[in-house]
This record gives C-alpha cells, structure tokens and sequence, in this order.
C-alpha cells in the first residue's frame, strides 16, 4: 500500500474551502479579509510579487510622481504654520507602501520648510514586511525621524497629521442586495465545483443596525457596500489627534450618488490584476487586489461623530494645483539636466494635475480637530 507523499501546505484557496465546509457560508467582509490581509497569503502580506507599478497591479500617486509627495509636503507646512508652529509635531502615514510618499515629503520638508523638518517624527504604518525593508532602505537617510509603528499601538494623542492614501478603499466591505422580501446579504459559499459563488442569506447583525440608522432603501438586485472599519478607523485617529489633521486621499462619492448613480445599480465592488479589472472579483484570493469606492458621506458623519470638521473635499487634481504643484513642477524641472529623465518625469507629472489625468479620479478630504 503507498502512501500519499503530497506535502504541500494548504493554499489560501484550499483554508477558505475548508471553512466555508466546515462553518458554512462566510459573509464577504471575512472573505475579503483573508484574501487582503491573511498573515500568509494575503495580496496585502505577500512579498513574492509586486503589487505597484508596470509590473504590478495597480498604479498609486507617490510611485507615479514625486510630485504628489512633494506638494503635499507644501501642504503640511502650512498645516504645522495653522497650529502655531508648535517645536514637536508627528506625521502618521497610513499604508505606507515602499516609502515614496514618505521620502517625498521629508525630502521637500529638508530642502524648503527646515524648520518643520526639524519639528517632525514620521510614523509608518505599513503591514507588509518586505514594504516595510524597501521603505527602510529608502528611508535611511531619515532613520532618525523615522519609525515603523502600527496604528494601534499609538496610545498618546498628539499634535500632527494622520495621512493615507488609497487606504479606505481596501478596507473589507460587507455586500447587502435590495429584494421583494427586504434587505439581504451577500455572502460566499462553494459550489460541487468547488468554486466561490455568492449566496442570499439574513443580514448579519451590525450591518442590520447599520442599515437601519441609515435608513437604507435598495430596489430589487440593487446592492450597496457597507464598510464598518472606516468609522472605525476615523474614530480611532479622532482619539489620537489631539491637534490636527485627518487627511485622507481616495476615489469614491457622496452617498446619494452612490446610491442613485445608474452605473453603481450593481455596487463598486472591483478587482484588478496586471492592470485589468477581473470581472469575477471570487477569483484567485490572495493574488489580485478587491476594491470598493469610499462613502465620503460617511467620512464626514463619522468624524462629525468625534470631533472632526471638514475643511475640504475636492478632486485631487485641483487640490495639487491649489497647493501649488505647477511651481514644484517648474523647480523640479529646472534640477533635471538629461533630457530623457525630465520627459519621462513631466509625463508622470501631468498624471497629477491635467484633469484627464489619474489624479482626477481621487477626491481628498481635509479633516481638522481643535481641542
């Protein structure tokens, strides 16, 4: 009698199978929670491929242009100069990636703005070990100023900026569908071919209470994403910002468009690989990102809810060039003497602020807290 000597170790796939057999249909948010963030396997975990980039999935602001990280850092000077130029002030970036945005602000920070350069402690929040190795390494020249800390682990509030940029979007989404009989939830089960699919079941019980404050009415097949993390989060930055800023980079739109736009009947719910969207979003767990547009209306409800007021919400584009990202432009440009570098750099450029640009696709929101 042989035995097997296959010794392979369960894939993510086979984990979310299991479960599912085990426990029965799972609601999409754990689903989306593990192919994202699994410790092992998780798109958001892995080191193994890029997730940025030509050779990646996606494209992000700070990896298509210093630009972007340069402006903000004009941006952030002003902001320490509206809180009274206070002599220590901290600078928390959420999702931090490999640190291009950091080394874009701290760069423009050290060369224009000295003394709030001097002023500034710059947290990184990045879940990705060989992200956060490749920021390090960017990043050495400012090892002094620099420090890899979780979010959750700050427990004193602080004067400064709590930044993120495409951070909200990938937060897990519970789905919720409009029905002859009510509201339902979409949850993931696994069919005789052992592929994920999609199944009805009865709300699950925060998201009912959420429906309900909103008073949530869908149409028949209509589905609408509700994501619980985010107030969560905006509350959690609330209680550490004890002076400052809540600024937050990311596509989406208020709830009424959301909810009325006809190109949205079916959700915003997205799944992009090699830089294509993935029409099934169930599809390879762990190795293609999931993304859904951000309620901007309840980003504003929820900072209201502890303290934050909202200073602006506009298109990216038009924040860039109101911040002053044509002078950046023009001085950047007068640094670069190979002729190839400086096409190649006013091509990314102008991803930030032509309005049929990238950038015009991401709204920003300015949050302000005072004690």
């Amino acid at each position: 009698m042989l035995l097997s000597t296959d010794s392979r170790a369960p894939t993510l796939v086979d984990r979310l199978r299991d479960r599912i057999r085990r426990d029965g249909p799972i609601t999409f948010h754990d689903w989306m929670q593990a192919a994202l963030y699994d410790e092992d396997a998780g798109y958001y975990r892995r080191g193994d491929r890029p997730r940025q980039g030509r050779a990646g999935d996606y494209r992000t602001a700070p990896e298509t242009s210093p630009l972007f990280g340069a402006t903000f850092a004009n941006y952030f000077a002003r902001c320490h100069s509206d809180l009274g130029s206070p002599s220590r002030w901290t600078i928390v970036e959420m999702g931090a990636g490999r640190g291009d945005f950091a080394h874009a602000v701290l760069e423009t920070l050290r060369k224009r703005f000295p003394d709030v350069f001097a002023a500034t402690r710059y947290l990184l929040d990045e879940i990705g070990e060989e992200t956060r190795i490749a920021a390090a390494q960017k990043l050495s020249d400012y090892s002094d100023r620099v420090e890899f800390r979780p979010l959750l682990e700050l427990t004193s509030p602080f004067t400064g900026i709590i930044f993120s940029n495409e951070l909200l979007d990938a937060f897990p989404v519970h789905r919720v569908i409009g029905g002859q009989g009510g509201l339902r939830e979409l949850f993931v089960d696994v069919n005789d071919a052992r592929e994920f699919v999609w199944v009805q079941s009865d709300l699950s019980s925060r998201v009912a209470a959420h429906c309900e404050e909103l008073d949530l009415q869908l149409t028949e097949g209509q589905i609408f994403e509700v994501n619980l993390l985010a107030p969560d989060f905006v509350a959690r930055a609330a209680a550490l910002i004890e002076r400052g800023f809540l600024i937050s980079v990311d596509y989406g739109a208020d709830r009424v468009d959301l909810l009325n736009t006809p190109h949205r009947f079916t959700g915003t719910l997205r799944s992009f690989r090699r830089h294509r969207m993935i029409d099934d979003v169930l599809l390879h767990p762990g190795e293609q990102d999931l993304t859904t547009s951000v309620d901007w209306t309840q980003i504003k409800e929820a900072g209201s809810d502890h303290g934050l007021e909202v200073l602006r919400l506009e298109r990216l584009d038009r924040f860039l060039l109101a911040e002053g990202a044509v002078d950046e432009l023009n001085e950047a440009a007068q640094t670069i003497s190979d002729p190839a570098d400086l096409l190649n750099f006013n091509a990314r450029a102008r991803e930030m602020i032509l309005p049929t640009g990238m950038a015009s696709h991401f709204q920003v929101m300015v949050q302000r807290k005072n004690p």
